[in-house]
């Protein structure tokens, strides 16, 4: 029997850089079997003892983030110089998730009533499946691998075959740390029959997704015959910025950008669409340019590059189509000129920054999840259309209003459409706060308190004394 190869092309070379194989009949059917065996052992394990595991794992990958982080450009292509700050930022999220496991996991108690004992306990569901992506695959496996052991469950991950060894890593550090056999198991797989077949398995109990609308849909259809087993969906946005006229308007651009353009534009969160009031309109647009002066498009292995390749050549068709399309519906190019956007490395999926101006709904750039380092900007007359404008969109995942005026930005955001709202700061997910997303952008959370609850499920406790 055939055996699926998957390959790991750089999108630095567009040459195969790694290779493994997917999985047999066999497989499919084993692994669920193996992670429910794994789970009867691992969820009687005190949750002390899962506390000091997921505390050593996360050293381990903190110790071990320079490997890592060399594996992150290579295989995805952000520049070395923001690679490692993935891994900082995922152990930091990590341990804050780790810190507040004790209130979060304790029991409820009832009522007091002499003679009862009631009380309400968090038990583990069994075989989790958490399916994540490339972009941020460290950031986003945290988010759900940590609640999930903390809560006793068993974990079966599958990364994105474009940065196949993230999984591979946290399996090893868990490992060292003392995770029990079989409580995570890793594999590999470029086929959505594969992994549908893995997520109807009886034994999993959730599944954890990661990645596009579309994905996300047949992922969901693929559970959905068995009424135990619940999806949580982290899926796409189109996460709109709106610039009041009283802003420091240097200060807004130097954000938005870096909002819009990090990591390439390939964030569920960066900036994909700025509004930006008409008495500052053409100075925003003059103070974004000068700021894209200062950028280095190049080989992500230089420490000097700010931004390196999409991932694929299919990133940059999508990428450049929303361009042209706007630019064919009377959207003009704004981009600046800069050296290392005219001749970036030739081999790779290269793709300089576009700022467009002049744009409105009825492009593709304003309304489709563009993901990459385009910056398209909008005139509004003022806060009430800019309100309308950033609700008028499929995606609700995260917003920002940048203003000197914070009590107003405060109020504003109350009638914006999104799961995260922001005052003058974007992409960046606080571990304290859910990260959820409204419409298309997905359902169920994870982070805060309340991104352990997809990870367990109540049992009431009712206990009376024996009559004497």
């Amino acid at each position: 029997m055939s055996v699926e190869t998957i390959t790991t092309i750089s999108p630095i070379t567009n040459q195969a850089i790694l290779t493994r194989n997917g999985l047999t009949d066999v497989d499919l059917q084993s692994i669920p079997e193996t992670a429910t065996r794994a789970f009867e052992l691992y969820r009687r394990t005190p949750l002390s003892e899962r506390q000091s595991i997921v505390k050593k794992a996360l050293k381990l990958l903190s110790d071990r983030q320079d490997e890592l982080a060399k594996e992150i450009t290579e295989q995805m292509g952000r520049p070395i110089a923001y690679s490692a700050k993935e891994v900082t930022t995922a152990v930091a999220r990590g341990e804050y998730l780790l810190k507040i496991s004790d209130d979060v996991l304790s029991d409820t108690p009832g009522e007091a009533e002499k003679g009862f004992k009631r009380y309400i306990r968090k038990v583990p569901l069994g075989p989790v499946l958490i399916l994540f992506p490339w972009n941020y695959p460290y950031l986003t496996l945290v988010n759900s691998i940590v609640p999930a052991l903390l809560a006793g469950n068993s974990v079966i991950l599958k990364p994105s075959p474009q940065t196949p060894t993230s999984a591979e890593q946290i399996q090893r550090a868990f490992t060292d740390a003392g995770l029990p056999k079989d409580a995570i198991q890793v594999f590999h797989s470029g086929s959505i029959t594969q992994i549908e077949a893995i997520a109807r398995s009886p034994q999993v109990q959730l599944v954890c997704f990661t990645g596009s609308v579309a994905n996300g849909l047949a992922v969901q259809h693929a559970a959905s015959d068995r009424i135990g087993v619940r999806v949580g969906l982290e899926l796409g946005g189109k996460d709109p910025a709106y610039v009041r006229s009283d802003v420091d308007v240097k200060w807004a651009a130097e954000e938005i950008v870096d909002g819009a353009v990090f990591n390439s534009g390939q964030s569920c969160c960066s900036v994909e669409r700025v509004y930006v009031d008409e008495k500052i309109y053409d100075r925003f647009v003059s103070e974004v340019q000068d700021v894209l002066k200062g950028y280095k498009l190049g080989d992500p292995h230089d420490p000097k590059t700010h931004l390196g390749p999409v991932v694929s050549k299919r990133s940059v068709e999508t990428i450049k189509s929303h361009v042209r399309d706007a630019l064919d519906k009377g959207a003009t190019d704004a981009t600046p000129e800069n050296e290392s956007f005219k001749s970036p490395p030739a081999d790779g999926n290269y793709i300089a920054p576009t700022l467009l101006t002049n744009v409105n709904h009825e492009m593709a750039v304003m309304t489709e999840e563009t993901f990459g380092p385009v910056i398209p900007v909008m005139k509004v007359k003022g806060d009430t259309e800019a309100v309308k404008l950033m609700n008028d969109s499929q995606f609700g995942l995260t917003a920002s209003i940048w203003t000197k005026n914070t009590d107003k930005g405060h109020e504003l955001i109350d009638d914006v459409e999104a799961g995260t709202v922001f005052v003058n700061r974007c992409d960046y997910p606080s571990p304290d706060l859910a990260w959820v997303g409204w419409k298309d952008s997905g359902r169920g959370q994870t982070l805060s308190k309340f991104g352990f609850d997809q990870f367990v499920k109540l049992k009431s406790y009712h206990v009376k004394n024996y009559p004497k």
